[in-house]
């Protein structure tokens, strides 16, 4: 046997803690006594005290067999002992994006290599709950299920290093940032734009909008990729909805020399947003369409007629100031992870696109109280009913 290191309690010392606590001491006299924390000789009185009889009663030898059978190394993990709880982590992280109807989208085809995504390129495409969401909605979905828990560090163990849980190493793939090692943890001056005025500038927003107490505040901005292709992003600032604008390129993009001053033919100008966005916008319940906070981008600059049709307050955010719509900046990274920087995004459909928002809208999020923002939305619209 090794010799006692002294970290941890002796057998002598459990048997003057036991001494001690059947005379009645408190734990801190205790802990004086041993010369060792408070929290250590509670932490010892909790853990190993004898159970049997239905009471908790400390005793040294029990207490020492407890401590040596808890030691023991190797341990099996969760995700090994438990086939159920392995189904539903896995299930979540890496399962498939489908669109309203259960149909699954594949994405694009992305082989493990056993590293980390490239630059620039496609990434798998599934669910990508990430391990703390994970581990916080198993208290929602199993309340009152005790073995349906697991800590979202044993879930990066099982992914990191093999041996300690049941996951393949090929689905750190879906996380977040794709590693496939475990790694510790100045902005252009711009002129302003022409058609943006002092009334439409965020400092003339209604306080409302700020603390998201009130629904159908929206922020927004474009997703680039390769070729000038572009994604439109909208997000609800209560509950953090999230609707994708498709933006195709046009017919005569990328076909001949550009005519100066004629349209912006890769999809994204503004006429095209424009339209978009009130096309999507036009689906939502009136009592969701209240504003909608922008960057100072070119392509609202029609953000007026966008007013008219579909009577939207339209506010624009000071230059390089993207914490302004930090909402929609943290989700625009999120859907970085299905539509990477440096690849062509015009060859999704606008079905692709709604698959996706889908996914992303059935993700639980730290602060809606591991709630999803589907289930945050549909609470709000049926308290309005």
């Amino acid at each position: 046997m090794a010799p006692h290191s002294g970290r941890y309690l002796s057998f002598a010392e459990r048997e003057e803690l036991a001494l001690l606590r059947a005379q009645g001491h408190g734990v801190r006299e205790i802990a004086r006594c041993l010369g060792r924390s408070p929290s250590t000789v509670s932490r010892e009185l909790r853990r190993n005290a004898a159970t049997r009889g239905g009471m908790l009663a400390y005793r040294a030898t029990v207490a020492q067999w407890r401590a040596e059978r808890t030691a023991k190394r190797p341990k099996a993990g969760k995700l090994v002992t438990n086939d159920r709880l392995q189904a539903y982590v896995q299930s979540r992280l890496a399962g498939a994006v489908t669109d309203a109807d259960g149909r699954p989208i594949p994405g694009p085809n992305v082989p493990w290599r056993g590293r980390r995504h490239g630059r620039r390129t496609d990434r798998r495409w599934g669910t990508n709950w990430s391990p703390e969401q994970i581990s916080r909605r198993l208290r929602v979905d199993f309340p009152d299920d005790e073995t349906m828990r697991i800590s979202h560090e044993a879930i990066y163990q099982a992914l990191y290093i093999q041996g300690r849980g049941a996951l393949r190493r090929e689905l750190s793939a879906c996380l977040r940032r794709g590693r496939a090692l475990r790694v510790p943890h100045a902005r252009n001056q711009q002129r302003g734009k022409h058609f943006i005025s002092p009334e439409v500038m965020i400092s003339q927003r209604p306080a409302e909008v700020a603390d998201r107490a009130v629904p159908g505040h929206w922020e927004g901005d474009l997703i680039i990729g390769l070729n000038s292709s572009a994604i439109g992003t909208l997000v609800e600032r209560t509950t953090r909805f999230t609707l994708l604008l498709h933006l195709p390129p046009m017919p005569d993009h990328g076909s001949g020399a550009r005519a100066k001053n004629g349209p912006a033919l890769a999809g994204h100008g503004a006429e095209a947003v424009r339209d978009a966005i009130a096309v999507k916008i036009s689906t939502l319940p009136e009592q969701l369409r209240q504003s909608l906070t922008w960057d100072q981008g070119a392509e609202l600059a029609q953000h007026a007629q966008l007013r008219i049709d579909t009577g939207l307050a339209i506010y624009f955010c000071d230059p390089r100031s993207p914490w302004q719509r930090g909402t929609n900046e943290n989700t625009n990274g999120l859907l970085r992870q299905y539509f990477p920087k440096g690849t062509d995004i015009s060859r999704y459909s606008e079905h692709e696109l709604d698959a996706v928002a889908t996914t992303l809208n059935s993700r639980p999020r730290k602060t809606l109280g591991w709630k999803t923002p589907a289930e945050a939305l549909k609470e709000l619209l049926s308290l309005a009913s």
